[in-house]
């Protein structure tokens, strides 16, 4: 009997491979990321044209072989249509995957890290939000989330209503997290936090980044 799996998630990343197939990196929420093949999607008539994209979300049916995955049906909910006419929120969320991918692991649950992406893409949508706002929240959850946040840095002045966002962003429900916005003052500061944890926690250049503060 074939193997097959059904895995919700969101496309991270995809490359070429072969003449007509894409290689995708699927952020799941039971299992982690995991890497299937799209058989024939670069084809423009193919059943899975368009479907494994970055920023897709959805349901993936896969053919589990020995040694990888085949995705064999997908059903998208969201292809985030609104970064392709959004230029700088598609750096943003590019960015977002980047960090994601960065975090998760192959066959570990994380299913609150893939809630946290898929709320804070919708955010980078929101013209109440600034994309910068969303950004440090969304990278001191994410520290929260893997359980690497080491507090307000202690070296830093800060106003207090820099604390109180700090504080605010680690202890907030995903459901609630982008419900306020700051002053300027205040985000620069969140901005300066965040570079601190960024330098702080994460090992090796982030290609994405590059690229944002190019933009």
């Amino acid at each position: 009997m074939e193997d097959f799996v059904t895995v919700r998630g969101m496309v991270i990343k995809h490359s070429c491979t072969g003449d007509y197939d894409w290689v995708a990196t699927i952020f799941t929420a039971d299992r982690g990321k995991i890497t299937a093949f799209a058989r024939g999607a670069r084809k423009p008539a193919a059943k899975l044209s368009g479907s494994v994209e970055p920023f897709c979300f959805g349901t993936f049916k896969l053919f589990a072989g020995k040694n990888s995955y085949t995705i064999v049906e997908a059903d998208i909910e969201n292809y985030f249509e609104g970064f392709r006419q959004d230029l700088e929120g598609a750096c943003y969320g590019t960015f977002f995957l980047e960090l994601a991918s960065y975090y998760t692991r192959e066959n570990v649950e994380d299913t609150e890290l893939l809630n946290l992406l898929y709320i804070s893409l919708k955010a980078l949508l929101n013209e109440n939000i600034p994309n910068k706002l969303v950004k440090c929240i969304y990278e001191i959850k994410a520290l929260q989330i893997e359980g690497e946040y080491p507090g307000v840095p202690e070296n830093m002045e800060l106003m207090d209503s820099t604390r109180y966002a700090i504080d605010y962003i680690v202890r907030t429900p995903l459901e609630k997290l982008y419900s306020f916005n700051v002053t300027k003052e205040v985000l620069d500061q969140l901005c300066k936090v965040a570079d601190i944890y960024r330098n702080r926690f994460i090992d090796r250049p982030l290609k994405s980044l590059e690229m944002l503060e190019a933009f």
